[in-house]
């Protein structure tokens, strides 16, 4: 098992390393000059001056020689400076701006986290105990809508509608949590469920299939035999050993949590990590979009990492290959 640890551990390196490399490049790829934004939106001159600006500001930015020579300077600088770059339109360090927004993109993301795995196992193992019934129909069509509905449609949709209807839409406000947990948590409330949904369908189906496994086991018939009743049976016996398969499988559906947060933080106005990213693709901010989107792969590697982790000091059969 330490072999299979430690060759998983080197395996991060490359990876990241090829993340960096695509999202640097990529980046630079999309249509549009971030220095002539700059120019057109704090400048008024003569286009002789203007020319002259571009040139500068490109120079200052780093921006006025070919790309791989601006990725080895990044590397540079996080290896020296333990910097990630400096904001191209705030010059304020983008550690410090992830920073600034990271409470807020943890805390959607572990209610999600909470709201999934409790209706996610609750209904998935509601829907085995009444297999083939109308109740368990409804449940595995609930699992699949949710699995196939984009939450930020879904999210759209709650804001439109009830707004059309009842005049009312969900709070949009940001309160820090320290500050007033209530409305803290009904602001939360509706984006942790939405970003959860997925989950929660894929979880109903792992646990439900998991379940009917179990009962079909030779003991839980035992169990049926000495007239224990059907709560102390689930309880005690299936739910324990359905739950170890669904349990070990949530840390695979973190990165779609992770994903899927950075849309709905939009939607609903949620000043985390996900927003940044988007208005910073929006504005063309190089280092911010690099350097969000490597804190977000960089948290998707180390919890996969996890799990492998895990499967192997669980499973000491599992070996690298």
């Amino acid at each position: 098992m330490r072999t299979y640890i430690i060759r998983r551990l080197l395996l991060v390196i490359p990876t990241l390393i090829l993340v960096s490399m695509i999202v640097f490049g990529g980046i630079r790829l999309i249509p549009g000059d971030v220095v002539l934004q700059l120019v057109e939106e704090h400048t008024f001159v003569s286009t002789s001056e203007a020319d002259e600006t571009i040139d500068a500001i490109r120079a200052k930015l780093g921006l006025d020689v070919p790309i791989h020579i601006q990725y080895v300077r990044w590397l540079n600088g996080i290896f020296t400076r333990g910097s990630i770059g400096v904001s191209l339109w705030k010059g304020t360090e983008v550690s410090h701006l992830i920073a600034a927004r990271l409470p807020t993109s943890i805390e959607l993301v572990l209610l999600s986290t909470l709201i999934s795995v409790s209706f996610g196992i609750t209904l998935g193992a509601y829907s085995a105990i009444r297999q083939d019934t109308f109740t368990d129909f409804l449940l595995r069509g609930i699992a699949i809508a949710f699995l196939a509905i984009p939450n930020f449609w879904i999210g759209i949709m709650v804001i439109v509608f009830p707004s059309i209807w009842w005049g009312w839409i969900p709070p949009l406000d940001y309160v820090p949590f320290f500050e007033d947990p209530i409305a803290n948590l009904e602001l939360f409330l509706i984006p942790s469920l939405l970003v959860g949904l997925a989950s929660i369908g894929w979880i109903m189906r792992m646990m439900r299939t998991m379940m009917l496994e179990v009962l079909r086991q030779d003991y839980i018939r035992t169990a049926w035999s000495k007239g224990l009743k059907e709560r102390q049976i689930i309880s005690r016996h299936a739910l324990k050993n359905a739950l170890i398969p669904v349990v070990t499988g949530i840390g695979n559906s973190l990165p779609i949590l992770i994903a899927s947060s950075v849309v709905v933080e939009q939607i609903f106005s949620l000043p985390g990590v996900g927003r940044l990213l988007l208005s910073a693709i929006a504005s063309r901010d190089y280092t911010i979009i690099v350097g969000a989107t490597m804190f977000i792969a960089c948290t998707v590697v180390v919890i996969n990492l996890i799990v492998d982790i895990t499967y192997a000091y669980l499973d000491p059969r599992i070996q690298y290959r």
